[in-house]
């Protein structure tokens, strides 16, 4: 490749789950170490770095049709963007990323885009740069200082997974469980405060696997790092997401009754209601004992509100055994949910197993199951009419004097009124749709 003019403007597009967003914006603050800023709305940017996901179906094929559409909409713009494929895709299909797409400079994986700034000195001289190391923490003591975000913020805590579902490729493109260490999480938190954050999300593949030494040198796990940012002072709201029923602990449950900035909001993926089809998954729990942790939630905060994962289709799966997911969705009542047909990823078991599920029968096992939740999250949000709670203001609305913020059980709430993006506003819930909910102002803002 010839070389090129060193990039004045990126922009990141990343797809797929929030700790692909994480990383999106903390590869945005080592470019904007740089000098790199972000390209103008409507304009083309002089580099591009498509943050990929792996986990659903053709991923890699949609890589390379973003790339086209770069090239293309470069040459007529005429000018040739730099590319760079970061996230899972690139950690799992580098190096045929690479002999298939001419066009791409940088490839690099999840736990290496730390040495973007180096990748890149290289792809302006001409060379293409390929990085997919694995070296977790040592990417997060390079990353540079929080950048002033939104009054919502993420932070990652634990990456990798050693569960090995059988239909996930997880394992293999963001390598075994790691937690990062108590000290710097708390330093990143407080610093996300200082930045403006009035709410942080806890991230990781199976973010109630972190653990780790609290500042006396006490082992302890998530529920003990939620009560230490509980501390900081201008923090207002915390989450957490995504949980394993295997990974969690009573000293977490009895945060969620006891730490009062805790959101009563827990997503807990079960994918399925069958047992026989769980143990294919390989999923080690159980659809009772799932159940038997909802109840233990519910015991300590019983307005806490749940969501979940589904998939249909899974190799194998009966029409009873499908049956038997509807049934745990009844049982359970979601406020809201993710769900899917099965895709094979290669190289994971599931792929290769026998009874595989036809097309047209896990549409319409996934149109049946987003039914019910819809059911199901529609009568949550008609149950919450009459409620006065606070919701973080996250932006203008679609209409004048119209603003649209969270609830604290993670419903959209759209009101109207003279305040700001961060504000906290006390507010009754008066009209409820299948999605969002209207607000009535009750009390002063608190900003």
């Amino acid at each position: 490749m010839k070389p090129q003019t060193p990039p004045q403007t990126y922009r990141v597009k990343s797809f797929g789950c929030q700790m692909n967003v994480y990383d999106g914006e903390r590869m945005g603050e080592l470019l904007a170490e740089r000098g790199i800023q972000p390209a103008p709305e409507g304009e083309e940017a002089d580099l591009v770095i498509l943050n990929t996901c792996h986990i659903r179906e053709k991923a890699a094929e949609k890589v390379y049709s973003d790339i086209g559409r770069l090239v293309k909409a470069g040459e007529e713009a005429g000018k040739k963007p730099l590319i760079a494929v970061a996230g899972c895709v690139a950690q799992a299909e580098g190096e045929e990323i690479m002999a298939r797409a001419p066009a791409v400079s940088i490839v690099v994986g999840p736990q290496a885009y730390h040495r973007l700034p180096e990748m890149l000195d290289r792809a302006v001289n001409g060379e293409r740069a390929t990085d997919t190391d694995m070296p977790a923490i040592a990417k997060f003591d390079a990353l540079p200082a929080r950048a002033k975000r939104g009054p919502s913020a993420f932070l990652t805590v634990q990456e990798g997974c050693d569960k090995f579902c059988t239909y996930c490729v997880v394992p293999y493109t963001r390598g075994a469980e790691i937690s990062r260490p108590f000290s710097h999480l708390v330093t990143e938190a407080q610093k996300l405060v200082e930045a403006g954050a009035k709410e942080i999300t806890l991230l990781g593949q199976n973010v109630n696997a972190w653990e780790g030494e609290d500042e006396k040198g006490r082992r302890t796990g998530l529920g003990g790092l939620i009560r230490r940012l509980a501390e900081i002072d201008g923090l207002a709201r915390i989450r957490y997401t995504t949980s394993h029923p295997n990974d969690m602990d009573e000293d977490l449950i009895a945060a969620h009754g006891e730490v009062a900035k805790l959101m009563p909001y827990l997503h807990l993926p079960v994918q399925s209601g069958s047992d026989r089809v769980l143990k294919a998954m390989n999923r080690q729990h159980t659809a009772d004992s799932y159940l038997k942790l909802i109840e233990k939630f519910r015991a300590v905060r019983p307005d806490i509100a749940l969501s979940g994962d589904f998939i249909v289709g899974f190799p194998g799966e009966t029409e009873a055994e499908f049956a038997d997911t509807l049934k745990i969705v009844d049982e359970v009542r979601y406020a809201a949910c993710f769900s899917f047909k099965y895709s094979p990823r290669p190289g994971t078991p599931a792929a290769t197993m026998d009874g595989q599920i036809a097309p047209d029968v896990m549409d319409d096992r996934l149109q049946r199951l987003q039914q019910r939740i819809g059911q199901h999250q529609y009568a949550f949000n008609q149950a919450s009419i009459g409620k006065r709670c606070e919701v973080l203001v996250e932006r203008k609305g679609r209409h004048p004097g119209q603003w649209l913020g969270k609830s604290p059980w993670l419903q959209s709430v759209h009101f109207e009124g003279d305040h700001a993006i961060g504000d906290l506003v006390e507010v009754t819930l008066a009209e409820a749709g299948p999605n969002s909910l209207k607000g009535m102002v009750a009390a002063a803002v608190r900003a």
